[in-house]
């Protein structure tokens, strides 16, 4: 039975570059949970934070998941999305859940080569560099406890599917 694919991580990591380029790998759909609330709200995140406030956000985030999870789906997740437990637990058994894991110092500066302010507020208030050592060290225990495969984010791109790809043909052979 072919399963689903979650992808994990803070902002920057790779989520949506890393699945979509495992789901072609894969024969798989590619699917974003923050591009799916962005076209069916008709607004960025940004301006349902701004207008419905966090809270509200987090739960059509949740919602969201359940709805886009479909077997042979790479999912690219929130950031956010580990902080709800019943997300975490249902991912978990629900597919397969892949955290690519880097330091505030990558991600930094990938954000700042490509920054999102429009699309993401910031969380804190603080400096980039400060959110995202603060966020890693809120949710890092979060995304570990969640994932069934740790990939380093900090390698290319064909080496992050190559080392998700062995894993999975490793330890879930049955749903490839």
């Amino acid at each position: 039975m072919k399963q689903t694919i979650f992808i994990v991580g803070a902002r920057g990591a790779g989520k949506t570059t890393i699945g979509n380029v495992l789901a072609e790998a894969l024969s798989y759909k590619f699917v974003d949970t923050d591009d799916r609330i962005q076209v069916s709200s008709g607004m960025t995140i940004a301006e349902l934070v701004k207008q419905h406030g966090w809270d509200y956000f987090r739960q059509l985030e949740s919602q969201t998941l359940h709805a886009v999870s479909q077997k042979e789906q790479v999912i690219s997740t929130g950031g956010g999305m580990v902080l709800a437990a019943e997300n975490r637990q249902y991912m978990r058994q629900n597919g397969i859940v892949i955290y690519l894991q880097a330091p505030a110092s990558v991600l930094t500066e990938r954000l700042s080569l490509n920054p999102e302010d429009s699309q993401r507020p910031s969380l804190t208030g603080k400096s980039i560099t400060e959110e995202m050592e603060s966020v890693l060290a809120q949710r890092e225990q979060l995304y570990c406890e969640c994932a069934h495969f740790i990939a380093d984010a900090t390698r290319t791109i064909e080496n992050i599917v190559f080392d998700i790809r062995n894993y999975i043909f490793s330890h879930h052979k049955q749903i490839i």
